[in-house]
């Protein structure tokens, strides 16, 4: 069925550009990537993150140890993130999130990062897409959005940007 012209006006108006509203910055503190094996779709290694921190508006807090990384080395070099964590807002709620991941770029800046040099953020594409679950009341909205967020890999371990997108 083909697009009707109010539809077509309708998206090229209303959802001319995706608006977001930051949630907060993310540091993490990851373990080397150990190698999982070669799975069908590439090589799989897991990083297991020990603790970190987030700061924003409306939510801080920590990154409790236990969550984890399982990342797959696709042929073409693009890293694909698959990421479970438990953070705990300064008042202490507990929150669970996840995100999908894809990070890469020209292959010499790839293998700078590979070897734990920092290279410059914008010389490669980090991106993630969080999701939020809580029993907490006062955080219940983050049950309810979606999140982006844009990466960067320093020394000391990963940090993010992370926005709600509205």
């Amino acid at each position: 069925m083909p697009i009707s012209m109010t539809e077509f006006e309708t998206a090229g108006s209303a959802f001319l550009e995706v608006r977001t509203k930051p949630l907060f910055i993310m540091k993490l503190e990851a373990r080397p990537a150990v190698p999982a094996g070669e799975t069908p779709n590439g090589p799989r290694r897991v990083r297991v993150i020990y603790g970190g921190r987030f700061e924003g508006e409306r939510l801080s807090g920590r990154v409790l140890d236990g969550g984890s990384d399982w990342q797959i080395v696709r042929p073409d070099g693009y890293t694909v993130l698959d990421v479970r964590l438990t953070i705990e807002t300064d008042d202490g709620a507990m929150i669970y999130m996840t995100y999908g991941g894809l990070r890469h770029g020209p292959a010499d800046v790839m293998a700078r990062i590979e070897k734990g040099e920092v290279v410059d953020p914008a010389s490669y594409y980090f991106r993630i897409n969080p999701m939020f679950e809580t029993a907490s009341a006062k955080y219940d909205w983050l049950n309810g959005i979606l999140g982006i967020g844009i990466g960067h890999r320093f020394e000391q371990g990963l940090v993010y940007n992370v926005f709600e997108v509205l």
